[in-house]
Formats: structure tokens, sequence, C-alpha cells
């Protein structure tokens, strides 16, 4: 999926079809083609994260390279080596800059919306509400105030090979 340019700070995520996203520490299916796309998207750009997404990736992974890591805390910035850290997601927002793009988690995503341009969304043939366990859900992206500009594939879904089908959508600010 080549992304349409836009000016703003974006958002990505991984979504069942009824916006699960995860379970406040981990994603509930792993999609090998969704974390290279993730890769792509945001490799060279500022991510924004908060501190139980920053703790959900692998020590391996911290910080994720070839990006400035953003982290939203309030703990004392030495637990998050390798990252920047602040307590405000507008300066957060600030020093991404207009390339930067917002990682997670759910509470992150949602207070971040009205400051985005556009957000990339994988869209998994799963649905996940009614599963016992917690949920953390994609903030609703209305019709009014977003629209699809770009979908992989067009129609229908791409096959994973280690898990469940999915799709890629773009949407940028109506």
């Amino acid at each position: 999926m080549d992304l349409i340019s836009s000016t703003g700070p974006g958002a990505i995520w991984a979504q069942s079809l009824d916006r699960v996203i995860g379970d406040g520490a981990s994603m509930p299916w792993h999609i090998p083609e969704d974390l290279a796309h993730f890769t792509r998207v945001t490799s060279g750009s500022p991510v924004v994260m908060g501190r139980r997404t920053w703790l959900s990736l692998p020590e391996r992974f911290r910080p994720l390279p070839g990006r400035t890591n953003i982290v939203l805390t309030s703990a004392d910035p030495a637990g998050f080596p390798g990252a920047r850290t602040t307590s405000s997601l507008t300066d957060a927002l600030r020093l991404a800059g207009e390339g930067g793009w917002v990682m997670g988690g759910g509470r992150v995503y949602a207070d971040a919306l009205p400051h985005l341009a556009r957000v990339v969304v994988t869209e998994v043939d799963v649905e996940l509400a009614g599963t016992p366990g917690p949920k953390v859900y994609a903030p609703e992206l209305r019709a009014e105030e977003w629209r699809e500009v770009q979908a992989e594939p067009a129609e229908g879904w791409l096959e994973s090979a280690g898990g469940p089908r999915y799709r890629f959508r773009e949407l940028v600010r109506a």
C-alpha cells in the first residue's frame, strides 16, 4: 500500500471487525504481513506510544529501530532507555511532527484522534468483543469525520501465511 501524503500526524493500528485492538498487554493475533506493513509505514518516522505499549514490545525491539520513540508517561525517563518521554500528548505530537505516527494504546489513540490527519488501519477478519477477557478498543472512525482514500485489496481479503485474513485501509480527515 502506497500511502497518500497528508499534512499532520497519523495513527496506525490493527483491529478486529468489532474494533478490538488487544487486551491491554498484547494483540490477539499474529500476522507477519501486518508487522512488515507497520515497519514499512513507520520506518524513519517518529512514533508516539503510551507506557503500556512500550512495555508490550519485546525488549530486543525497544526502542523500535529507525524511529524516534516517544513514550507518554509520568514515570522516570530512565525506565525508557533510548526513548524520549513526556507526560503531555500535546508535547508528544509536537515532538513527532507532521510525519509522526501514534501507535497505541487505546487511550492514546482516542485522545490523539482529534489531532490526526490520517489513520492506517489493518482490519482483521475476526470478531472478539464477545470473547472472555479484557478488551481494548480502537476509536470509532465516523464517516462524517473520516473518508477512506485507499484499501488493499480494494475488495475482499488478503491471506496471511501465519494468521487470519486481513486488509489495509487508509483514511484521511474529511
